[in-house]
């Protein structure tokens, strides 16, 4: 049953008993040798270093202690069922007592004389410490017993941690004997690494705590170095292959650009607008990711950037995640171009065939410069002239296969330009990591009079006054967001787009009824969600528009790309469900305009979410608030990203560890640029970690 030098993919049931082998793949989903050598401890018991009798009760958590029995009794406690077993312990510093529930075998393993190390909280008295004990070890007489560290597994009812612990013991010399990613002695020295094999004994069964702490140091940037070896290849596949037509900016455009303006570009907007210009200069393909906090004007540079393309004989495609985004995107683009005669035509999959069929027809004479549509843009009836820039909004929410899809339909079988955008502030710490092979362009300064939100987190026992304050602004001639949560989403899609679950739609419908009825029932209330049909979306978003509307009850498909100035009160009902860079995104469809804008967050009376959301209402800069996300939630739930997993590294923590990320990516880079395909015999092992990088990557950008 057994197998000798076991590859990382020999099933588990290879190496362990058939029924454990089982249980560990019911239990935890490990189901190769891999997985069990890369199933770390979370934390560790340290029992090696015991506290002074005297010093207990100092430190939080818990303490270890050593002392021989002078006493000890053991106890049934009547109608609880329970043993307890208290022993008075003596040190060189004093004595303290130790106490155990719920042993009853205790009273045939301990007795007056013993040495025993024990581990537990402390509580101090008038009568000393005691210890609650969690563990407990006999030191043998003449042993000299100087501890051990333990480490702590995530654990399930029917695979308990000293099962984990006994397996992972056992076997663990021959997982190691997996081959595994060796780094380079350059980059070992360099770091001070342990030997690769060592860290993974270490990680598992450490002798001291320094140890450890070494051992997941070197796992640690080797996930990260996996990952930026990938995005160090793809950058200079990019720079040495060719294959995009360079378009680069007349002389006077930036002069041109601005003259025609209705408002001054931000100092921010022009060098991110020359940082995009100038790599489409290039013959390479640009591949940028452009971040903006909400109102920060991406659109303007996406104008900008369609604009050089115009200017240069080619089309360019800007393709967005719902049909209310798209038609947004159109209607304030043809605006923006019209001054340069630049054609724009819309491409949804809800057209009209005659429109369609136009539309189609332009694209593929070369008679339309700009194609703004949804996933129907990804069509194989959908053919361009020219495409030489793809645009991608919310670039997130589509699959890697549909963005290169898109990018398929480049000019004479070249790439197009790649401008990708997000309206959701990525930390810093993630946009570096996640999207390594995209050079970064980030708006980080907001149009001026621009007037601040104020935010408030209230309770649901509160929202007879909430609503008292949306009429209050409403009868001044205001608009009104309420906003309920999509709770889950349905497999079923609708051209391309994710459909809202059955229960979002009925709780949006819900408290449209409540409001409509009851609460405002001699105003005009609207309803917007994601299952309604194009035609219905459209009239209510043109009837809020237009003012018809007074209140909006909407689910969060008014996320992102909606645009109405006299809206000036956003309420988000349930708002615990949301993390903090969504629920910035939600306030950011008011204070579109200059009158004062309110955002009021209904939540449970619930001291931590209170705290939680209690970050909105301090700060309106959406980087800082994606990174208090970021930390609070971790990098495998940053709901701000479309509600994705963000990066599921095995050990690696982006927010704690981001320091050994940028030197994993500094390495990665110097090793590239030396040896662009890893040819190196030393570089063997990095091949591996680039074969375990470029999957997490795809892995991450898909999700």
């Amino acid at each position: 049953m057994k197998v000798s030098a076991p590859a990382p993919q020999t099933p588990l049931r290879e190496i362990l008993p058939a029924e454990r082998a089982a249980l560990f793949e019911r239990e935890l989903g490990l189901t190769t040798a891999y997985d069990l050598l890369t199933y770390f401890p979370y934390r560790y018991e340290d029992l090696t270093a015991p506290t002074p009798s005297n010093l207990l009760g100092a430190a939080e958590g818990e303490e270890n202690a050593a002392g021989l029995i002078v006493s000890v009794k053991h106890q049934f406690l009547p109608g609880r069922a329970r043993a307890k077993t208290t022993a008075l312990l003596r040190d060189d510093a004093g004595v303290f007592t130790a106490v155990w529930f719920g042993r009853p075998y205790l009273r045939n393993q301990l007795s007056e004389g013993l040495r025993l190390f024990v581990r537990g909280r402390v509580q101090r008295s008038f009568s000393g410490p005691q210890i609650n004990v969690t563990t407990h070890r006999v030191i043998r007489e003449n042993e000299d017993y100087d501890g051990e560290v333990l480490p702590v597994y995530g654990q399930t009812a029917r695979l308990p941690l000293k099962t984990i612990r006994a397996v992972i013991r056992k076997f663990l010399p021959l997982l190691l004997e997996i081959p595994l990613d060796e780094l380079p002695e350059e980059l070992r020295c360099k770091h001070r690494f342990l030997p690769t094999r060592e860290a993974y004994r270490a990680i598992h069964l450490p002798l001291r705590m320094s140890e450890a702490r070494e051992a997941r140091r070197r796992v640690i940037y080797g996930e990260f170095l996996g990952l930026a070896l990938g995005a160090a290849v793809k950058r200079a596949q990019r720079a040495f292959s060719g294959g995009a037509l360079p378009l680069s900016a007349p002389d006077q455009l930036m002069d041109e650009l601005e003259r025609q303006l209705p408002f001054t570009l931000t100092g921010a907007q022009r060098r991110v607008i020359r940082e995009i210009w100038g790599d489409m200069a290039r013959p390479q393909p640009m591949n940028r990711l452009l971040q903006g906090d909400v109102g920060s004007g991406k659109t303007l540079v996406a104008a900008a950037a369609a604009l050089l393309a115009h200017a240069r004989g080619a089309q360019a495609a800007l393709m967005a995640p719902t049909e209310i985004l798209a038609r947004q995107h159109a209607a304030k683009l043809a605006t923006l171009l019209l001054p340069f005669g630049v054609p724009v035509e819309v491409v949804l999959g809800a057209q009209g065939v005659r429109a369609r069929r136009e539309a189609l027809r332009h694209l593929a004479d070369g008679s339309c410069s700009l194609a703004i549509g949804t996933h129907a843009l990804l069509e194989d009836d959908v053919v361009f002239a020219r495409l030489g820039l793809a645009i991608i909004d919310e670039q997130h929410k589509f699959g890697v296969q549909q963005r290169m899809r898109l990018r398929a339909k480049g000019y004479g079988g070249n790439l197009p330009h790649t401008l990708v955008m997000t309206a959701t502030p990525i930390p810093r710490t993630l946009a570096q990591s996640v999207y390594a092979d995209l050079d970064l362009s980030v708006i980080d300064e907001l149009p001026p009079g621009r007037t601040p939100i104020r935010t408030r987190v209230t309770t649901a026992a509160r929202l007879p006054d909430v609503w008292a304050f949306v009429r209050k602004h409403v009868e001044r001639g205001r608009q009104a967001y309420v906003v309920t949560p999509s709770i889950g989403l349905d497999a079923a899609k609708r051209d391309g787009e994710e459909e809202e679950s059955k229960a979002a739609i009925a709780r949006a419908t819900e408290v449209y009824d409540e409001l409509a009825k009851d609460v405002f029932a001699d105003l005009p209330v609207g309803l917007l969600h994601g299952r309604m049909s194009t035609r219905e979306k459209d009239e209510a978003m043109a009837a809020f528009t237009r003012n018809e509307l007074r209140i909006l009850v909407a689910t969060t498909v008014v996320e992102v790309g909606v645009d109405v100035a006299n809206a000036t009160v956003m309420v988000i009902l349930d708002a615990q469900r949301y993390g903090l860079a969504q629920l910035h995104q939600l306030r950011g469809r008011v204070g579109r305009g200059a009158a004062a804008s309110f955002c009021i967050l209904v939540a449970p009376a619930d001291h931590a979410e209170s705290e939680r959301l209690g970050v909105l209402e301090r700060t309106s800069d959406g980087f800082a608030i994606a990174e208090e996300d970021l930390r609070l939630r971790g990098t495998g739930d940053l709901r701000g990203m479309a509600q994705s997993g963000a990066a599921s590294f095995k050990l690696a923590n982006l927010v704690a560890d981001f320091h050994l990320y940028a030197e994993a990516k500094a390495d990665a880079d110097a090793v590239i640029a030396g040896d662009p395909r890893l040819e190196d015999p030393e570089h063997r092992g990095l091949r591996q970690l680039l074969a375990a990088g470029e999957t997490l990557q795809a892995l991450v950008v898909s999700s």
